[in-house]
């Protein structure tokens, strides 16, 4: 998920409001050149909030002033996502994922789409109002919290099954070239595994690159 269109460096600019010591501020980034946008955010966030403007930019410039500010979400206005904003999202949502909310005048279609799977959060069409802001910003945290934790769900079981992968094959090339059992050849490799302070996927990793330059040396190919 992640942020979009960014910030010229110099239109970078801080504003706390009535910030509650008790509580941590929400550290926002909005991006748009039309300062009466920008105060209707502002206007939106009375309280508890450090807000960073900044006029719209792409790419590294984009990355860079995410990086340095590390905004809790970004809002966006954009008429029509054009081609460089969809890039832009897909860069951040790749680098630096942030909950991002895009305003609109009106249905976008494609765009629309490719905004939200680029990364947009929360895509919100007629226009921004001070009492809309709050909400759509809760929301949008929610929602980026959301999708991450499945993501990273998805991810943890592709490495999982990965390396389920790799101690397998290792498995089966120590059964094979030194005559051991599954239960051996899985037991020698935790030894190693603890031994040498690295997890088992490592360990069987250098196994299989170990046997199977052996076996390319005596003129064997591994199964």
């Amino acid at each position: 998920m992640a942020t979009s269109l960014a910030s010229g460096a110099g239109a970078n600019r801080g504003a706390q409001v009535n910030v509650n010591s008790s509580d941590v501020p929400l550290r926002v980034l909005i991006i748009d050149d039309d300062p009466e946008r920008i105060k209707l955010v502002e206007e939106g966030l009375a309280a508890n909030a450090v807000v960073h403007t900044a006029s719209r930019t792409h790419g590294r410039l984009l990355l860079d002033m995410i990086s340095r500010i590390g905004p809790d979400v970004i809002i966006m206005d954009c008429n029509s996502p054009d081609r460089d904003t969809i890039e832009s999202l897909r860069l951040v949502a790749r680098s630096n994922p942030k909950p991002i909310v895009m305003f609109v005048e009106e249905e976008g279609g494609d765009r629309m789409q490719d905004a939200i799977d680029a990364g947009v959060s929360a895509y919100v069409i007629d226009g921004l109002m001070p009492r809309r802001v709050r909400p759509l910003i809760d929301t949008a945290i929610a929602r980026f919290r959301h999708m991450d934790g499945l993501r990273s769900e998805l991810q943890k079981t592709k490495d999982d099954l990965a390396a389920r992968k790799v101690i397998e094959r290792a498995k089966g090339l120590l059964m094979q070239h030194h005559g051991m059992t599954e239960d051996q050849a899985f037991s020698s490799m935790r030894k190693m595994s603890q031994q040498q302070g690295k997890p088992i996927k490592d360990v069987a990793s250098n196994v299989i690159t170990i046997l199977e330059m052996l076996a390319n040396k005596a003129g064997e190919l591994p199964e």
